[in-house]
């Protein structure tokens, strides 16, 4: 009995992983920091919980820093009609969205433009979790 209370225990402690590794946007990111990037995209990634864009900035000097933009889940995104076709490597983008607390360069994205205006919404709906609103 006690090893199959162990085993039982042990499972939902595994179950609960994934859990930690989701996080509200206040927990990593500073709505006081907003940043408006320029870049040229050069990966996207499709993972859960969050699809993260790469893309590479270049400096005033000339020189590139490579972002990572957090995005909201693929099914969220896939249903806001973005699609792995959009946002393919080599597009030009600007990205409006909030740095890391670390200030490291990671974002969590807000919006996506296009250099025919088009924009698509990146971030989350969900305020509640610390974001700041789409304005």
């Amino acid at each position: 009995m006690r090893k199959l209370a162990m085993v039982l225990a042990g499972g939902l402690l595994l179950a609960a992983v994934p859990m930690w590794a989701h996080h509200a946007f206040a927990a990593e990111f500073d709505s006081n920091k907003p940043v408006k990037l320029r870049g040229v995209v050069t990966k996207m990634e499709w993972i859960n919980p969050h699809a993260w864009i790469h893309i590479d900035v270049k400096n005033q000097d000339g020189s590139t820093t490579a972002w990572m933009i957090e995005g909201g889940t693929p099914n969220t995104l896939f249903r806001r009609g973005i699609t792995k076709d959009s946002l393919q490597p080599g597009a030009e983008i600007v990205v409006d969205g909030y740095q890391a607390k670390d200030g490291s360069f990671r974002a969590n994205g807000r919006d996506v433009t296009f250099p025919d205006g088009r924009k698509l919404f990146l971030g989350n709906q969900n305020a509640g979790e610390g974001a700041p609103e789409k304005k």
